[in-house]
């Protein structure tokens, strides 16, 4: 290092008494005088074409170490431009081009290949530079070149466009990896960071009147939310518009053309038929959109505040009133249930029960994942649509599985037939919520089975089968994208996603209340795990076990 400095400041300083100082403070000898570009001129006739290069103001000994003296000895190390640019030549030796340069391979290109001679090297950051790229590329990759010639990308560096991108600024400048390394600027996992880098940028979407929306309208998609959540396998930019020969969607020879929609969607989606035109693929919320889309949206938009607020308004005004009956009867806590207390759980709805809350917790969890990929809960890769499936197959499973219990078993037939519905309920439920409200003073009579249980039955019911559908219409993308126009699958999206907000929402609000929070049975009814539960030891009235009358409101 010591050695190094002193040549640097020996062949920059034509002082003496500096050189002086310099052999002082690094220990070089004193008395070597070194060459001036005007001696090296008298021997070598670069010094014009120096002159005019990006090495304009770097003294020849700064490049040809050895020659700090004059007359040099004849052999002489060959100049390294590490000196100098130890960055870049510790990018370009970790690269492809330096890998297959320490393999041997005398083709591979060097500083000179894309720089040129050491003598007429040209400051990279200048338009006729930039301009060249393609063409400097192209002297290895000539089959690219004329690929890449033809695309939109190389029609504007050809014209001097300085913000249309080159090779550089796509696979890097002396950083060139293969694509499967995961640095790579090109490998799948970045794609679209490094396209996003120009089609994200909203100053130079407005300078060439593109659309400014393009990776935005990617992460809200599919492919985009299982990129972001580590997929190795969906379809990323380049998939779908290529790599080196991105053409307008308008260009009979573009991969986005409509007649080429089947063909560049069929190489990830076998037999993709020409309905792939009939959709939008970079959707905007309400831009582009199929009009179907927007009514199924607008549509839960309204109905999950209204249902999900007239929960909370029903169970805030029940669990107030029974914190102040409870209050005022000297207690708190539901007791646990009597010995010999009738099951209001058989051990058959038990298991259905374990596996239904197990499958649909799973199915929560591994759906939100897919679309909030950043959060801490979030799982990545393929895993979570294995595990997203395998839990809707078990859902699907259950249902199929309740329907064979009941055509089987009495018993359950018997106790099926309580939860359909019939008038009275309207009228518990009219009471119900009256009493929630404060709008009447004794606590209404509720059945064996009231609305409350009804309606979560019958909402279960509902649910499954909504989900199930587009669920599989989802799982079995590659048929409807086959036979079916693209619309149909972006309408099942729509309410696969906003019927699990819905049905998320209400069993954290209605059936936890009813199981965990309702103080009648607080902080737990396990009868989904013994069978038996507190509830009527609360005070709720059931057909079987009173007869109770309803209690009308007191004037």
């Amino acid at each position: 290092m010591c050695a190094m400095a002193f040549r640097f400041l020996q062949a920059l300083v034509p002082s003496l008494s500096l050189r002086l100082a310099a052999a002082l403070l690094f220990g070089g000898p004193p008395l070597s005088i070194p060459a001036a570009a005007q001696e090296c001129a008298s021997c070598h006739d670069a010094a014009a074409k120096v002159s005019q290069s990006a090495h304009a103001q770097v003294a020849c000994a700064a490049c040809h170490t050895g020659h700090e003296v004059y007359p040099h000895p004849e052999k002489l190390p060959k100049p390294q431009c590490a000196g100098c640019h130890s960055r870049e030549a510790g990018e370009h030796a970790r690269s492809v081009h330096g890998k297959e340069l320490k393999k041997g391979n005398a083709a591979a290109p060097n500083c000179d290949t894309c720089h040129g001679a050491a003598h007429e090297i040209t400051p990279a950051r200048t338009a006729a530079f930039r301009k060249n790229t393609p063409s400097t590329c192209g002297m290895c990759h000539a089959a690219v070149q004329e690929k890449f010639d033809a695309s939109v990308h190389g029609a504007a560096a050809a014209k001097g466009v300085l913000n249309a991108p080159v090779c550089t600024d796509c696979h890097g400048e002396h950083s060139i990896l293969e694509p499967q390394d995961a640095a790579s600027a090109v490998n799948r996992n970045r794609v679209r960071d490094t396209c996003g880098r120009c089609h994200g940028d909203l100053r130079l979407a407005r300078q060439f009147g593109l659309p400014a929306d393009r990776l935005t309208t990617f992460d809200a998609s599919f492919h985009g939310l299982a990129a972001k959540s580590g997929a190795q396998s969906v379809a990323n930019c380049a998939s779908c518009h290529g790599f080196h020969d991105v053409l307008p969607s308008s260009n009979p020879k573009s991969l986005t053309h409509a007649s080429n929609l089947s063909k560049t969607c069929g190489s990830c989606h076998p037999g993709a038929g020409q309905r792939f035109a009939l959709g939008p693929i970079h959707q905007a919320e309400g831009a582009g959109e199929p009009a179907a889309v927007a009514w199924v949206r607008n549509l839960y938009r309204v109905a999950i505040p209204l249902v999900i607020g007239l929960m909370l308004l029903h169970h805030g005004g029940d669990y107030i009133r029974k914190v102040i009956s409870l209050r005022f009867s000297g207690r708190l806590l539901a007791l646990a249930p009597a010995a010999g207390q009738p099951d209001r759980m058989l051990p058959p709805e038990r298991l259905q029960h374990a596996l239904l809350a197990s499958s649909f917790l799973i199915l929560v969890w591994s759906g939100f994942a897919l679309k909030y990929p950043d959060q801490w809960w979030s799982v990545g890769g393929s895993a979570r649509g294995v595990i997203h499936r395998t839990a809707g197959v078990v859902l699907i499973a259950v249902s199929v599985l309740h329907v064979v219990l009941l055509a089987v078993r009495k018993d359950l037939r018997q106790r099926w037939k309580e939860l359909v519905p019939r008038l009275e309920d309207a009228r518990e439920a009219a009471r119900g919520m009256a009493w929630s409200l404060f709008l009447r003073r004794d606590k209404p009579y509720r059945s064996a089975h009231s609305y409350i249980e009804k309606a979560e039955y019958w909402a279960v019911i509902w649910g499954t089968f909504i989900m199930a559908a587009t669920g599989i219409l989802l799982w079995a993308n590659n048929w409807v994208l086959a036979t079916l126009p693209k619309a149909v699958l972006d309408v099942a999206n729509a309410i696969h996603f906003y019927e699990a907000v819905l049905a998320t929402l209400a069993i954290v609000v209605w059936h936890f209340y009813s199981v965990i929070f309702d103080p009648e049975v607080y902080p737990l009814d396990t009868a989904f795990l013994t069978g038996r539960s507190p509830r009527s030891h609360a005070g709720v009235s059931h057909r079987e076990e009173t007869t109770e009358q309803d209690v009308e409101p007191r004037s």
